[in-house]
Formats: C-alpha cells, structure tokens, sequence
C-alpha cells in the first residue's frame, strides 16, 4: 500500500509539472500574439512614399543585420579612425567590377525595383515611382540621376558607372538638380518646418518637400541619409588612382572635384539613419553588378570616426 501511495504521489508531481509547463507555453503564445498585433500596428508607416512591411521599413544603426559575407568583407577594419580608416575602406572597396554605361541602365531596373509594382523603377527625389520602359524618350521619363554630380568629377568611366552613386530619377527633377550641392534651404537653418525660400518644387507638383535655391539643393526628409552616405562613399572610393581625387567640403556653389556641404551631410547622416531598403540596395550591388560595398551604409557609426 505504501508503495502504491509513492507511485501515486508520482504520478501528481509530474502532472503538476506538466500544467506548469503548458500554462508556460500558453502564456508565451500570448506574448508572441501581442507583439505581433503591436508591430502590424504600425503598418501604416511609409519610407520613400511606397508603402512596405514592417519588416523592412524600420530606421536603425544595428549592425546585427551584416551577413557572414559583409562581416568578412571588413575584416581588416579595428580600430582605425581618421585618415588611417579612410585609408583601409579605399582599399577594400576600390576592388570593384566596372561597368559599362549601358549596363547601369538594366541595373537600376533591378536594384531600385518598386516593391509595390515590379514593372517599374522607384525615383529618387521625386518619390513614387515610373514604368521601367519609360526611360527618356518622351516626357514623363525617367534617366539617370548621379548623386555626385557628373560635372563635379572628369569624365570617368569607373566614376560616371558606379551604381551606388547612380539613382533613377525624373528626367525634369533631374534636369532641375543639374548639379547643385546639398545643403538647407535657407529658410530650414533655423526652423525645419519653415516654407522653402528658394523654389518649392512640391507646391510646382514635381518633387514634394524639395526645396532648391541658387546654390543648394535641399531633399525631401526620407532620402537625406541616403544622400549623405552615397557621398561619404564617393569621397572614400575615388582617391585619385586614374581619376580625380573627390572631395567633401564644407561649402556651396562647388565644382570639380570637389561636393558639398559636409557639415549638413553630416547633420542629415544621424537625422537619417540606414533603413533595409538601402541595405538590401547595398547587398545587390555587391552580389549581382559590382562587388563592393558602401562601408557607411553596413558600418554608419564609421562617418563619425573619419570626420568627427
């Protein structure tokens, strides 16, 4: 008899422990559940006027999101700063395939693929985005956009190629770029939420929240990170090796080889930060066209190391 109580007592211990463990599992599942119906709270968020899961449209200076590939492709970078950095990224990233001009073309129709629509290309300071066939052509079209502007550096075929300076845009907005640095507006120094002082291409229903004067060219909010590290790379990349040696500085109304303005690049870089559309962009370069990396796109916290 008293063995069978022993067996009995048991055989309640270990179906207590199994409710324990059901109630367990029971509540983490209520958990999960929350934080789900949480992050699909904020599906209504959007990243360059296109809408995206809440997966990739999250703004962050993580870097746990580097593949093994990226982890690798840095591997010599410690605990340089300054020049001895710039140094090191050069000559990691000069390694690169160069294409012809023709082949960025059917690049951008891939690598700035709308999410939303696969027949078309996004653009870049207009927003939205335009039918992959509409390439210029007759008006609406798109061409493109370098970010570093083709008359701030010689005629350079490696330069004037490299996709990660090269942007699909509308052929007008393009045109009214021309090649004007970055910088505030001057009605934005001192008051963000102030109207434009120079041209408001928004209310012209060209490019909306763009604001462009006579020496600067002033992006709309969502694409002004993306424009400071492009150009952050470009300073790295080209050091003069067959070509111009380019260079950032803090000034307007520039011309080769040098773009402008650091300090509001620099503003622009911590106001915005790497999102997953420009990582995803960053990882088809590499992989598919040209097989180098912008370093300040996988490792943000770099800029500040070189120019603090």
């Amino acid at each position: 008899m008293q063995k069978f109580n022993t067996i009995l007592s048991k055989s309640n211990l270990i179906f207590m422990l199994l409710l324990i463990a059901l109630s367990g599992c029971g509540a983490n599942e209520t958990k999960q559940s929350e934080l789900k119906k949480e992050n699909m709270s904020n599906n209504n968020h959007k990243v360059r006027n296109v809408p995206l899961s809440y997966e990739n449209e999250g703004n962050t200076n993580n870097n746990s999101r580097l593949n093994a590939t990226a982890h690798d492709y840095y591997e010599s970078i410690t605990t340089q700063s300054g020049k001895e950095l710039k140094a090191s990224l050069h000559e990691i990233i000069k390694k690169q395939n160069v294409l012809t001009y023709d082949d960025t073309r059917s690049a951008l129709k891939e690598i700035d693929q709308d999410p939303n629509n696969p027949d078309n290309v996004l653009l870049f300071y207009k927003g939205g985005s335009m039918n992959k066939n509409s390439f210029c052509g007759n008006e609406p079209c798109w061409n493109r956009e370098h970010v570093w502007a083709q008359s701030h550096f010689d005629d350079n075929r490696t330069i004037r190629t490299d996709l990660h300076n090269i942007r699909p845009e509308d052929k007008w907005v393009n045109a009214r770029r021309g090649n004007l640095d970055f910088d505030w507006d001057d009605g934005h120094v001192n008051n963000p939420n102030a109207s434009c002082k120079g041209t408001d291409l928004g209310t012209a229903q060209k490019a909306p929240d763009t604001c462009v004067d006579g020496d600067s060219w002033e992006p709309r909010d969502e694409i002004k990170g993306d424009i400071a590290r492009t150009l952050f790379y470009m300073d790295v990349r080209y050091e003069g090796e067959g070509g111009p040696d380019l260079k950032l500085v803090n000034d307007v109304d520039t011309d080769n080889p040098n773009h402008g303005k650091l300090s509001t690049l620099l503003q622009w870089h911590q106001q915005d930060p790497v999102d997953d559309m420009e990582r995803k962009r960053n990882k088809m370069v590499f992989e598919k066209f040209q097989h180098n990396r912008n370093p300040f796109i996988d490792h943000p916290e770099y800029v500040e190391r070189i120019w603090d």
